[in-house]
């Protein structure tokens, strides 16, 4: 039986007749703090410990839960970051080639019957849609680039389909491309998208003021949140545009690497911004920053689904995305009924418009926050870790 303090963090119970596997995950970075890929599999990995024998490989970890077995992989060098991939393809090969039911792999690698694709492959990135000379540049640039060789060769490899591999995608735009791309690999994907583990609904408004008190945010005011590690690949510069045209108690606050902050700094300060953008830094946990804002800007360049947006809206926050063409999750939102949706995330006048009509429309705010909570309701980890047991189920059997 599923113990009462691992019920309590939402985990799911193990399912009727499914057979208790020995696990190998493999994650370089096995931390809250490193991204939505980290975070989706750190919470399914929570989510199957009590069920099966989960170990995990990982480069770095800040990590810990009951029933799951760490396992360091040594980390020679940081760059080139490709020759850091092979080697730790090569590395948790040799660790994980015996001995396991599932290899279940988050990153480029050649072995691993389960493999989680959380970004768009590099062969769709770099080839899709050119031809003539466009395309024999691509080839020039891929032949004399170590890195993209190694790439290439690590992806082709992690694709075959042999063995009853399942390669399990994150959203239902990233099955097309990899259709389109690898087709195939159709008879073997899978959809399992990211969720959350509960729903905490719309902070009070005191529990909104010890939020910003504590992540030193001005207590008064319109929060506007972003998230994310790639501040221009989220879209900071256009929601700088469009905070210059929002009303002066509107702030911005960010939360990702604290590195990132070096590229933006100089255009804060020429937009006479200095004042109403606040940098938090990588927080170990975001929830207090969702508990501090009023919404959520995301307008992404792309994501294959963006958790942040399902982590939002389960806070009921009226959130503001770019829309299906670069943002995974906005296939399955619906405009005005739980997200405002944004046609070009470069467009920072667009932007500012659908965030006036947030900020000034108290109604509309509160059928957002509603349909973000229903829709949140609708992707609890619970639900996703089934998904994923299942196939570790489907793929052991064909296996022996």
């Amino acid at each position: 039986m599923i113990s009462a303090d691992l019920r309590a963090l939402g985990v799911v119970a193990p399912t009727e007749g499914s057979q208790r596997l020995r696990v190998a995950v493999l994650n370089r970075l096995f931390k809250p703090t490193g991204g939505g890929a980290e975070r989706y599999s750190i919470a399914l990995v929570e989510q199957l410990a009590q069920q099966h024998e989960i170990h995990v490989f990982a480069q770095e970890i800040s990590h810990q839960f009951p029933g799951v077995t760490y396992h360091h992989v040594p980390l020679p060098f940081r760059r080139p970051r490709w020759l850091n991939q092979l080697w730790f393809a090569a590395a948790t090969w040799w660790q994980t080639r015996c001995g396991f039911d599932i290899v279940h792999s988050h990153e480029n690698t050649w072995h691993g019957n389960v493999q989680t694709v959380h970004v768009l492959p590099l062969l769709y990135n770099l080839f899709v849609g050119r031809t003539g000379i466009k395309m024999a540049l691509r080839w020039l640039k891929v032949v004399t680039s170590p890195r993209l060789l190694t790439y290439l060769g690590l992806e082709k490899l992690r694709f075959r389909v042999s063995d009853g591999r399942s390669i399990v995608l994150s959203s239902v735009s990233l099955h097309a491309k990899m259709r389109k791309t690898f087709p195939y690999t159709q008879a073997s994907l899978r959809i399992v998208t990211p969720g959350i583990n509960e729903v905490s609904g719309p902070a009070s408004n005191k529990l909104k003021t010890q939020a910003r008190m504590a992540l030193g945010l001005p207590v008064e005011g319109f929060c506007i949140l972003l998230v994310g590690n790639d501040f221009r690949k989220k879209g900071l510069p256009a929601l700088l545009t469009a905070l210059q045209q929002l009303p002066e108690n509107c702030n911005v606050a960010v939360v990702g690497n604290p590195a990132q902050i070096t590229f933006v700094e100089s255009d804060i300060a020429q937009r006479g911004l200095k004042d109403r953008v606040f940098f938090l830094g990588a927080l170990a946990s975001v929830q207090p920053a969702y508990q501090a804002a009023d919404c959520l800007a995301h307008p992404t360049l792309e994501d294959t689904f963006a958790m942040v947006v399902l982590e939002a809206l389960s806070h009921g926050l009226p959130v503001v995305v770019s829309n299906a063409r670069y943002c995974g999750i906005s296939e399955l939102l619906t405009e005005g009924q739980n997200a405002q949706l944004l046609d070009n995330p470069l467009d920072g006048d667009a932007l500012a418009e659908l965030l006036k009509h947030v900020y000034g429309d108290a109604d509309l705010r509160t059928k957002l926050s509603a349909g973000a909570v229903a829709f949140a309701g609708q992707h609890l980890w619970s639900r996703q870790a089934l998904q994923l047991d299942a196939i570790y189920q489907s793929v052991n059997k064909l296996r022996n």
